[in-house]
């Protein structure tokens, strides 16, 4: 009798043992040698059936489970879909599951169905793709907090850190907060040690200065201070992807680098001498190191490619100083700023608008776009007129006794309100 070793079987969907390969290879040279099929059963002690089967296969087969239909079968598209809207919350996709599909099923269910798409969603997180911008393009801006010792006290210190896309030259203001007015003052600190402006700002999704940022559809509302700044200092600002802070990497390398090397390990005085520090570290340290990516000094780059691509800073005061009002345009198109008068089109009487006064001109704002400038006059009850902004009224000219104050050339500003409404509707990405 043929001795059969023990090995564990498995049981196929109709009831039938599952032999292990050894037995079934013993079965197929034992029909060879011209058994028939109900010795061969006996002496493997299995049914006849078990023992044609594997001899019309011609040896051992796995025995395919038959699949069970499952509740979310035909949503695959959905699913990854919603898996990606929501980040990778599959609590949030089984309750729009629910909402959308009447599919009530388990956490534990979305999360086996969307196992794949979590590995890719981890993946694409890590994934970096460097990308390189021409000289003044682009500044990125972050913050970083940590601890450090000053005045023999721990003190958590905000670290404000700007980089240059070109040069890679960074800038570094300490602060005790990350409120909105920090986040400026950092930016403006930036700007006059570079001295000048890039064409963008690419930033995070802080609440300082982005209300809202949709996911999905990428729209971005910043917040209305910031659009200010922006439009006062001449840049674009960006915010990156939300849930990905690594399409700023320059800048979130340079955090860590600040930490590591400008302030791990040491204490001050007083917060006077962590700020010279600091300075001193940009300096000496930051600006001549040779940087990992580039090959090249920070400070010599900027200075050969990008100091020159640089927007100038034109003399402009720092933007807290600077005055924002809100004002309605009068019957005689103009507004009201410390009793003196400054035209606007016509078309907006009756409308609010939203001046700044700052380095000797008042610039007036509508729905988002300028629509005015003059140069800010030093007397009282003083009318400051620009003849363009009353044509297309019939049989109305300026007084031939006001005194019109220069005021630079603008573009055409007789446009239907309208055109500055949709200019107000378009959001910065």
């Amino acid at each position: 009798m043929l001795q059969r070793q023990g090995s564990p079987r498995g049981n196929d969907p109709r009831g039938e043992a599952m032999l292990a390969p050894d037995e079934v290879a013993a079965m197929v040279r034992l029909h060879g040698l011209g058994w028939g099929t109900k010795r061969i059963a006996g002496e493997l002690g299995c049914s006849r059936n078990t023992v044609k089967r594997y001899l019309l296969a011609g040896g051992w087969v796995a025995i395919r489970q038959p699949r069970r239909s499952r509740r979310l079968d035909g949503l695959e598209d959905w699913l990854a879909e919603r898996f990606r809207r929501h980040r990778g919350n599959c609590d949030v996709v089984r309750q729009d599951l629910q909402h959308e599909h009447g599919i009530a099923v388990s956490l534990r269910t979305v999360e086996r169905a969307t196992a794949q798409l979590r590995q890719a969603l981890r993946a694409e997180a890590r994934a970096t793709v460097r990308f390189e911008t021409p000289p003044g393009r682009q500044l990125q801006i972050d913050f970083g907090a940590t601890t450090v010792t000053i005045g023999g006290e721990p003190v958590r210190v905000h670290l404000f850190v700007a980089t240059l896309g070109y040069s890679r030259r960074p800038y570094v203001q300490a602060f005790r907060h990350e409120r909105q007015s920090a986040w400026l003052d950092g930016m403006e600190g930036a700007f006059r040690r570079f001295g000048g402006v890039p064409q963008e700002v690419l930033l995070d999704n802080a609440r300082a200065l982005v209300d809202h940022h949709d996911a999905a559809t990428r729209e971005v509302r910043f917040n209305e201070r910031l659009r200010v700044f922006a439009d006062y200092w001449g840049f674009r600002p960006r915010a990156c992807a939300p849930y990905r802070a690594r399409t700023k990497g320059k800048d979130e390398r340079g955090v860590g680098y600040v930490k590591r090397n400008a302030v791990a390990g040491h204490g001050f005085a007083n917060w006077a001498g962590f700020e010279a520090h600091l300075d001193w570290w940009m300096r000496e340290i930051a600006d001549v190191r040779v940087h990992g990516t580039t090959g090249e000094a920070p400070l010599l780059r900027f200075q050969r490619d990008e100091a020159a691509a640089l927007k100038p800073l034109g003399g402009r005061p720092p933007f807290r100083q600077v005055r924002e009002l809100e004002r309605r345009v009068q019957a005689d198109c103009t507004v009201q700023i410390d009793a003196n008068s400054y035209s606007v089109p016509w078309r907006l009487i009756g409308e609010g608008v939203r001046v700044t006064v700052a380095a000797g001109r008042v610039r007036i704002h509508h729905a988002g776009a300028e629509v005015a400038v003059h140069a800010e006059t030093a007397g009282r009850r003083q009318r400051v007129l620009e003849p363009r902004h009353f044509h297309g009224v019939a049989g109305t000219a300026p007084p031939a006794s006001a005194a019109v104050a220069a005021a630079p050339p603008e573009p055409a500003l007789l446009r239907p309100l309208a055109e500055y409404e949709r200019v107000a509707g378009g959001g910065w990405s």
